[in-house]
């Protein structure tokens, strides 16, 4: 499941990070075991994986368990040590610690997209092309295949994925007269039909996150973000940007979204009496859906994402993480053998079976992945909408190399516009003017 539209990350750990990252740019030290001098073969990397050794493992992603059980019975001699050092902000101010320190460093880190890049910059972790990990491409969908990209680098394989789609409640949908939207302006008029017939009732509850905003952009085709190197440029003038903003400012200005914070009780209650009417977010969500809203149960139903343009065919992600070997490993061969079986081998279907979304193409493509019946959606086969939603991920999305501090700041700048009369517009200025402050402050050379 996605912590990226869950959590607001801390600045302090992001200083770090880049701070590093912009030491990092300068420093040719490969580490010690690093690949770049000679390939590693997957003869080598299978080897490696039958002479059996220690890892230590970094994640918090849950099915990670059932998969270490069935690795472990495949290779009897590696011994995996799976550390759970946090979620998100904590296991990533620990990682830099540990890099910092030179001790204590995992074999294997889970990483989000979004906070890859940072490492990547800095050259905490290893380029996977060593290991010929450019030969998977066809085997992960669009998306989260380019989001573990920093240039020509490769430098984590992807565990899951977020393809967005709406999640809407048919019987309230049904109950006014509310057609599935199409487009995000049907959607808008859906918004206004739904308050009108009952004030109580909203299309959806936002107030503000930094994830749902990019995602959002992502899918208008915005780039607001584009990195080469240490030089970044930073535009939320863009027309995926300005399409956003003129859509969204309309519902925050006429009171169309419930002001209820993500993953509160009250926002689970809100969809399970129908008061949240819809919610546009990554495939991940069903899982979600049925442990914590259990009576919205073969009420919801699941529908391709509204699009910024009648006819078009475009989505984005919305969370998911990578797996990735810190360049400090000292088993990264071994590393990469857990790697290819966790986010490409056998353990993507485990991962699948205890309810994480793929971002591998045999399993999107897999008649028994896709003719699933969700009971929760009252028996619709929601991994057909989840499926080429993956395959319609506009290309060219690009994170700043310090993303994680702009999240922590999306609250004190965007997020105004959710609770004050400050525009929409006006906050992402802000967004963008502080950003760029901070990546200036740390070095990189910001337009």
């Amino acid at each position: 499941m996605s912590t990226l539209t869950r959590r607001r990350l801390l600045a302090a750990a992001a200083a770090a990070a880049t701070t590093l990252a912009l030491a990092a740019c300068g420093d040719d030290d490969d580490g010690g075991g690093s690949t770049s001098g000679a390939a590693v073969s997957d003869a080598d990397v299978q080897a490696a994986l039958n002479n059996g050794g220690d890892l230590t493992v970094w994640a918090w992603e849950p099915t990670l368990k059932q998969v270490l059980v069935k690795f472990q019975q495949a290779y009897p001699k590696v011994k995996i040590n799976l550390v759970n050092a946090g979620t998100g902000n904590d296991q990533y101010t620990a990682l830099q610690n540990a890099i910092a320190a030179g001790s204590g460093i995992p074999d294997v880190a889970q990483l989000e997209y979004y906070a890859l890049p940072q490492f990547a910059l800095a050259k905490s972790v290893t380029d996977l092309n060593g290991f010929g990990a450019d030969a998977l491409k066809d085997r992960y969908t669009p998306g989260p295949w380019a989001s573990v990209h920093s240039g020509k680098g490769i430098y984590g394989l992807p565990m899951d994925s977020g393809p967005m789609a709406l999640f809407y409640n048919k019987e309230v949908f049904d109950k006014h007269g509310i057609a599935v939207p199409a487009t995000w302006a049907e959607y808008l008029d859906a918004a206004r039909k739904l308050h009108r017939a009952d004030p109580k009732a909203y299309i959806t509850s936002d107030t503000g996150d930094a994830g749902f905003t990019t995602s959002m952009i992502w899918q208008a085709g915005g780039k607001p973000y584009q990195v080469d190197g240490t030089n970044v440029t930073i535009n939320f003038s863009d027309p995926g940007s300005t399409e956003f903003v003129t859509t969204w400012q309309t519902l925050i200005s006429e009171k169309l979204l419930a002001p209820i914070a993500p993953w509160t009780d009250q926002w689970f209650q809100g969809m399970s009496n129908g008061s949240i009417a819809s919610l546009a977010t990554g495939a991940w969500m069903p899982a979600n859906f049925t442990s914590s809203a259990p009576s919205g149960s073969g009420k919801w139903r699941v529908a391709p994402l509204p699009q910024w343009q009648a006819g078009a065919k475009a989505s984005a992600e919305n969370g998911g993480s990578s797996l990735a070997i810190p360049e400090k490993s000292t088993a990264k061969t071994l590393a990469y053998g857990f790697l290819r079986y966790a986010a490409e081998g056998e353990g993507v279907q485990i991962r699948v079976d205890n309810g994480a979304f793929p971002a591998t193409t045999a399993q999107l493509r897999s008649p028994a992945f896709l003719g699933a019946e969700f009971k929760y959606f009252g028996g619709q086969k929601a991994n057909e909408i989840f499926a080429q939603s993956a395959q319609d991920v506009v290309g060219g999305w690009s994170y700043l190399p310090f993303q994680v501090y702009a999240n922590s700041i999306f609250n004190d700048t965007v997020g105004k516009a959710y609770v004050s009369s400050t525009k929409l517009a006006d906050g992402l200025k802000a967004w963008q003017e502080q950003s760029a402050k901070y990546g200036t402050e740390q070095g990189f050379t910001v337009k």
